[in-house]
This record gives C-alpha cells, structure tokens and sequence, in this order.
C-alpha cells in the first residue's frame, strides 16, 4: 500500500512517498481501509518540525474508512463498519490525564496518510451517518475541539454569545455548533469577503479585525455592554487583551490555538474583575465524540469543505493551510 512519511528534522520537502504492507490485527485490533483524512494546525506543526517526530513517522491525526479485518476480542466492530478515528485513542472519558493524552495518530504513532492502517478498536468510533468519508473525516480534531469549547467546557445556553476567530476549522464547526444551541455569534476575519461567508453560516455580526484594530470594544458594542460568554481563541497571546475585553462577566477564553506566539501578556486585573477565566483545550474523549456525533446526525450538520487533494499531493495540502487562504478544512482523499 501507499503511504507517505516524514523524514527528519521535517519540513515539507522532507514529506516522501513510500510502499508499505498493511498488518493484519492482532487481539484487539482492527484492520480500515482509509478513504480520507483532514488537515489540522496540529499537523502542519509535525510535519513542519514544530513538534519533533520520529523520522518515518507517517502524519495525520484524522482518519475516516472501513475496516476490513478485525482481531480477536474485538466487541464494537464488525466488517464493513464505516469509522472516524479518535484523536486522544487512549481519553476515554473524564478529565484528561499526562497518560490519556498519549498515543495521538501522526505524532505519538503512525497516523493515517496511508491507504491502511492497523490499531486498537479504540482509536475508532462510528461514523456519522449523514456524512461521507472526506467529510466525516474533519470531525475527530477540529470538531471535537470546538464540540469541547462550547458543551463540555463552557456549557452554553440559548441566547448566550459566543466569538469565533477567522475561518478555519474549528472557528466554523464551534459557528455552525452554537447556532443550533440557539447562541448568538460574533465572527471576526482579516477578509470582508471571508465575513460574509460567515454571515451566511448564521453569524450574527461580523468584524473585520484589520479594520477595527480595537475589536473589543466592537463586540461589547454590539452585546449592548453585556460582553460575550465564551471566545473561541485560536490566535492565542497577540489577541488576548481584545479577548478578555470582550468577556462578559464570568465569561470563558477557550485556548485551542497558539497563532500568533507562545508567549505574551495578559491583562489579568480586567480578566480578574471580570471573573473570567482562560482553559485550555486539546481536543476531546470518546464520550464527548459521542455527544458530537449524535448532534451531528440529529441536525445534520455538513462540515465545510474548503478544497480536496490526492494523498501523493500532501506537501501541496500543506502549503494551502500554510498560506491562510482556506475556509473551512481541507481534505485528503486517500483510497
């Protein structure tokens, strides 16, 4: 079968093709034929060297397919099930622990750039029923995430406000997510045409951050004063000031993405005063995916595909997301 594996140190030039043969199940094990996977922040940050791999380690966290074979003692599976991977295969549920946060596909182990893969019934749970692979295959990290954000976390209720930055994937899932909680959303880009996308997804106000460098003091403008109850940070320190300014009282930051630095500061008196508070969030468990899918199904919610590539073509997948230009996730056909 094809694959493709990342040479160390890594760097997109560092990504080759290679033929590999696929490994029956052990106890436990199942066997999947993968039709697509999805690019995440996560992934570029592997391939590119951010996060050290193993050299030949082979990326990608998410992975959608059939199995084709399945291991004794295997209970969940069958033959011909449609499945979607778990990005944390060892998260059960609960809170996340140093030792459920191991094993993630394309970082810790393997992942699924490649035609087969061979893992623990663990790593998979059913596939949506209302979506086809290369769809279904941009919820297990980008999904869950903002899933996390606003249920697990936050715990929102209708008529709450929630902030979602740019267009990227998980700022779209957590947009189409909260409109069908029945929040209000506040979306925020770098590009009017891209805002008015947004728009058209059901955001209920929409700020070009470049325009309106004080973006803050915008969103408590349009919240009549009140502020929002959960931003969906994917910027990281170079926005928290806007952020935390546009906090309601006892409002939440969810942290999921780092985009502009690791580091800077914090107005922590208005956060303080505000009652507000900063979470971190990775992703999620196989309970919360759950949950996800099922809302997925009862509302039938169609991820937003921005574009489509073949798996010999993942350096040019990459410099997509790299340039920014994207809406919505981008795609892997595999097999």
């Amino acid at each position: 079968m094809q694959a493709i594996a990342l040479n160390a140190p890594g760097g997109l030039d560092q990504l080759q093709s290679i033929t590999i043969e696929p490994r029956a199940p052990a106890a436990f094990e199942v066997q999947v034929e993968v039709k697509a996977s999805s690019l995440n922040f996560h992934d570029y940050a592997v391939v590119t060297g951010l996060i050290p791999a193993a050299s030949g380690r082979i990326p990608l966290s998410d992975g959608a397919g059939v199995i084709t074979a399945i291991g004794e003692g295997v209970t969940q599976f069958a033959v011909g099930d449609q499945v979607i991977s778990h990005f944390f295969p060892q998260w059960v549920s609960g809170r996340p622990t140093l030792q459920t946060l191991q094993g993630v596909p394309g970082d810790h182990i393997d992942g699924f750039a490649a035609q087969s893969v061979t893992m623990p019934e663990a790593a998979f749970s059913k596939m949506p029923k209302n979506l086809d692979f290369k769809s279904a295959s941009t919820l297990s990290c980008a999904a869950l995430t903002a899933w996390r954000a606003l249920v697990v976390e936050t715990q929102l209720k209708p008529g709450d406000w929630v902030l979602v930055q740019g267009s990227g994937g998980v700022s779209v899932f957590a947009l189409q997510f909260a409109r069908i909680m029945g929040c209000h959303v506040i979306a925020t880009s770098s590009s009017n045409e891209k805002l008015e996308r947004l728009k058209a997804l059901g955001a209920t106000a929409v700020i070009n951050y470049r325009e309106q460098a004080n973006w803050g003091d915008v969103v408590m403008e349009i919240t009549a004063g009140r502020g929002v109850d959960l931003v969906v940070e994917v910027g990281g320190p170079g926005n928290l000031p806007q952020s935390v300014r546009s906090l309601a009282v006892d409002g939440c930051i969810s942290l999921i993405g780092v985009l502009t630095g690791f580091a800077g500061e914090v107005p922590t008196a208005e956060l303080m005063t505000k009652n507000g508070r900063i979470s971190g969030i990775t992703v999620g468990n196989h309970s919360d995916q759950r949950a996800m899918i099922a809302a997925v199904e009862a509302h039938n919610i169609q991820p937003v595909v921005d574009s489509t590539f073949a798996l010999a073509d993942l350096a040019a997948a990459f410099r997509h997301q790299e340039s920014q230009q994207h809406f919505g996730k981008i795609c892997v056909e595999i097999s």
